[in-house]
């Protein structure tokens, strides 16, 4: 099998075989006296302890309110201690915590809810400059399974208060029947095409992966995580709490969003030892007029996903940001999310060019998307990964689950990837993304490469548009480094004779940033519609 492209993930160290609530209890035991969550912004922190009986309090009262096994409990909510909370106490009695994007306006709010069919909405009053709950009162009407909203800024005491009822013993007996593969989240996937799927999770997929990711990046108990990445999505709830909590590590939140200077400001003062972030979140950082003033000394690792890290940006944020262990992570939230990871030796090369290796326990392969045959090693196919992170299903959608989930209980991911000798993985862009131009298939992440080395360039994203002649034609995005003036001719010669022609973008567009997710990545879909727009505008004029 060594020439063709699978990996297994060998392991001495067995899955956990227990629920969420079940591992965070021996956690607690093991470290009740060390902090588990700080949230400075809020005035908030909380011993391993403290935290364990505040989520008993929260438990009991979603029991007050009606909730039970299976049902499902919405939090549409930024970043804040109370999210956490609700996090372990719905996986405490069962429930099915949906995630609701902080960023959702009327319809996709109402679609998740009706699809769903959440019962009972924890949210916030808002987010930003947007008004939560004028948001739901234009869909509530609509909504027939939500009985009941708690808004947490008004409500929270009252959800403790409802619980004052409920005993220890009843509490004890409903965790007593829960099952490790029972569901425990629901996460809605972008929806970049069609309507947002609901990838649902459960104990054992998302406790595994947070604990296997917390064993590459060496946590202990020592460690202190600040995640400035959202909670709603897998970065931040396994990658970073799950992570934590399975090793008695310290998770730290900045603020309900991003903001560099708060990042740092609260590595210093927290003495933080991991950071996380995509890559344009340490670009922000390290742009920063005023980083050498931070005392980053105490960091010395870290997760960087979402993207591609340039090389000079990994370069800086090892020597500038003391993060020599800093890791590469690549997964998608219907794998709870990470299936490949980088390791604390690996060289810069690595770091910068590949996503690292299979995870424990878990199953990589390569396959031709058309034949289903598993390449060679350094051959491009599509990455399927199988194993205990796969998810359970998409919720109340078994066309689409069946679309991505084979027979052999392989799930497709769309992306585009190629497996070294050595069973390291390079994301070579998506199946989606592929640009086919007169019959000749381009990845785009081949011309990104290229085009990332040029001096003046500081990020470049490129895409294919519609064309009458070819079918698409070849358009780069390009933002220039601060100060740089590069004419479009000027990288069209840059790239003649180092990549073949018909790979040279025929248009350019310069710009100040990319449309992005909330959670950092790159939304080509919207590039493309907004060139595609552009460029029937500029044929008709």
């Amino acid at each position: 099998m060594k020439n063709k492209s699978y990996e297994q993930g060998l392991s001495n160290t067995p899955l956990l075989g227990e629920t969420i609530s079940e591992n965070l209890k021996r956690t607690v035991e093991k470290y009740p006296d060390r902090e588990a969550l700080v949230v400075p912004y809020q005035n908030y922190r909380a011993t391993y302890s403290e935290f364990w009986e505040q989520i008993g309090l929260v438990s009991k009262g979603l029991l007050a309110f009606g909730i039970k096994k299976g049902d499902r409990v919405g939090i549409w909510s930024p970043n804040r201690f109370e999210w956490v909370i609700i996090q372990y106490a719905t996986a405490r009695i069962g429930a099915i915590m949906v995630n609701v994007n902080p960023a959702y306006k009327a319809q996709e709010l109402s679609f998740a809810l009706k699809q769903s069919e959440i019962s009972l909405l924890i949210m916030s009053k808002g987010f930003r400059k947007t008004n939560y709950i004028n948001i739901l009162s234009e869909v509530r009407s609509s909504c027939i399974h939500l009985k009941d909203v708690l808004v947490i800024d008004h409500d929270w005491e009252k959800l403790i208060a409802m619980g004052a009822n409920i005993s220890d013993e009843k509490l004890e007996a409903i965790e007593a029947t829960l099952e490790f593969d029972d569901p425990v989240n629901i996460q809605y996937t972008s929806g970049t095409t069609g309507f947002p799927k609901g990838a649902t999770l459960s104990h054992h997929s998302i406790l595994n992966n947070g604990f296997f990711i917390g064993e590459r990046l060496g946590y202990t108990e020592n460690d202190r995580v600040c995640i400035p990445v959202p909670l709603y999505h897998c970065f931040g709830m396994v990658l970073g709490n799950l992570a934590c909590t399975t090793h008695g590590a310290c998770m730290i939140f900045t603020g309900e969003a991003f903001e560099p200077a708060t990042v740092l400001k609260t590595v210093q003062d927290e003495k933080a030892t991991s950071l996380y972030g995509v890559p344009a979140m340490f670009i922000a950082e390290l742009n920063l007029p005023e980083i050498n003033d931070y005392d980053l000394s105490t960091l010395r690792t870290g997760i960087m996903a979402g993207s591609q890290c340039p090389t000079s940006v990994m370069r800086d944020v090892r020597e500038k940001m003391h993060m020599k262990e800093i890791e590469i992570c690549y997964g998608m939230t219907e794998t709870s999310p990470v299936s490949t990871q980088t390791f604390l030796d690996d060289n810069e090369e690595r770091r910068c060019t590949t996503v690292g290796k299979v995870h424990p326990h878990l199953e990589i392969k390569i396959i031709d998307p058309d034949t289903g045959k598993i390449v060679p090693r350094n051959t491009p196919g599509e990455l399927c990964t199988r194993g205990y992170s796969v998810m359970l299903k998409y919720w109340n959608n078994p066309e689409a689950t069946a679309m991505v989930i084979d027979e052999g209980r392989w799930m497709h991911t769309g992306d585009m990837a190629e497996m070294d000798e050595h069973g390291y993985v390079k994301i070579v862009g998506r199946i989606k993304d592929m640009i086919i131009r007169g019959g000749e298939n381009i990845s785009p992440y081949e011309i990104e490469e290229y085009l990332q080395n040029h001096d003046d360039i500081f990020d470049v994203q490129v895409i294919g548009v519609a064309d009458k002649k070819y079918g698409e034609q070849v358009m780069a995005w390009v933002i220039l480094k601060e100060g740089a003036i590069v004419t479009e001719d000027e990288l069209k010669t840059y790239c003649q004779g180092q990549i073949a022609t018909y790979k040279i973008p025929y248009y350019w567009k310069f710009v100040s940033e990319f449309p992005m997710t909330v959670t950092g990545k790159i939304r080509k879909v919207e590039m493309r519609e907004i060139a595609n727009r552009e460029l029937g505008l500029l044929k008709r004029a």
